[in-house]
């Protein structure tokens, strides 16, 4: 039954990574995307280091949550909460379960909410039309298979549903994930292809590109170091991550002489470069204590201010775990003036 199961896991996914070449050949331009729900993660501990999802060895439940390639049996049987308030009246949620089936394996499952709370509607008359509300439904359910003790996969079946005051759309989605895991087990690293899919209800009769992403991570700890480094490779689908900024442009023209001077190709590839890497540290701070810091240069780099220091792209976060009982905090910049907190709490039942 196993090497069945097997068989048929991989041939899905082989036809799932075909069917991401439709998401390819779309350019994935920013704010060219619809349903970008999809792109963000409530977890906490995940949030912490800056990363869409974490590849690291064990039995957190979070983690199987964005990275089904790593679901384990020791997951099952923890339920788990995560939230957090992005703006005023606007909250993320999600709830998740993971469950071992004889015959399948581990599944996940996950319900993710996105509410942006309500908002006073006006014609082209600036008459009022009373108040509408804008929120997004997620439903997770995530599969994952270890091919030995080493090579796992898994993946994600993602059906989003968007309702903004009277335009709805719906789609289906679908993550897919390799994952190798040393046997000491300090080493793991993933390759993910994220928002596999289309629209089957669009929001106005125009069909849009959800926000494909194909990406790599690895995680590492030392023998006997108290920490492990994480580092994200994302955005494989395409190079050019960069935009011209007109308060800040790459080349200038003096007014007096004419003499125009342009950004040095290597000034320009180094900066593109770092704009697809992600890095993280966790610091094991005794037996049930975390503290999580995280950077993303591309966040600080789109979200700076001029002449204004502000933390974009740094987040950071603790987690405290019992054998119970596991609580995670993080605190993330995403630009001056929105840092929010994430909160996400798991038991096992």
């Amino acid at each position: 039954m196993k090497n069945r199961l097997t068989r048929f896991g991989c041939v899905s996914l082989f036809f799932i990574f075909h069917f991401s070449f439709f998401n390819l050949a779309n350019a994935q331009i920013a704010g060219l995307n619809t349903l970008t729900v999809l792109d963000l993660s409530s977890q906490a501990r995940t949030s912490s280091l800056g990363f869409d999802y974490l590849s690291v060895y064990g039995d957190d439940p979070t983690v199987g949550i964005d990275n089904p390639s790593l679901l384990r049996r020791e997951m099952c049987g923890i339920g788990g909460l995560s939230f957090v308030s992005v703006f005023d009246g606007s909250m993320i949620g999600t709830l998740s379960y993971a469950h071992e089936f004889k015959e399948v394996g581990t599944l996940m499952f996950a319900f993710r909410f996105n509410n942006y709370g309500s908002f006073e509607g006006y014609d082209e008359e600036e008459m009022s039309t009373g108040e509408f509300s804008a929120a997004d439904y997620s439903l997770s359910v995530g599969w994952g298979m270890w091919l030995d003790s080493n090579f796992s996969v898994g993946a994600n079946f993602k059906p989003v549903f968007s309702h903004y005051e009277s335009y709805s759309a719906f789609a289906v989605a679908f993550d897919v994930a390799g994952s190798y895991v040393s046997d000491n087990r300090r080493f793991a690293a993933t390759v993910m292809g994220r928002n596999i899919g289309a629209q089957i209800m669009t929001f106005d009769g125009t069909s849009e590109t959800l926000p494909f992403e194909l990406s790599a991570e690895l995680s590492y700890k030392l023998e006997n170091a108290p920490f492990r480094i994480f580092f994200a490779v994302t955005e494989l689908q395409r190079w050019n991550l960069r935009y011209e900024d007109v308060l800040n442009p790459t080349s200038t023209t003096d007014p007096f002489t004419g003499e125009v001077t342009t950004e040095g190709w290597f000034e320009g590839f180094l900066d593109n470069l770092m704009r697809h890497t992600l890095v993280g540290v966790e610091l094991n701070l005794g037996k049930s204590l975390f503290a999580r810091l995280g950077y993303n240069y591309r966040q600080a780099a789109e979200m700076s201010a001029i002449d204004a220091f502000n933390l974009s792209g740094f987040s950071f976060g603790l987690g405290l775990r019992t054998k119970k009982f596991e609580f995670s905090y993080a605190h993330r910049g995403y630009h001056l003036g929105q840092a929010p907190d994430f909160f996400t709490i798991s038991y096992r039942f």
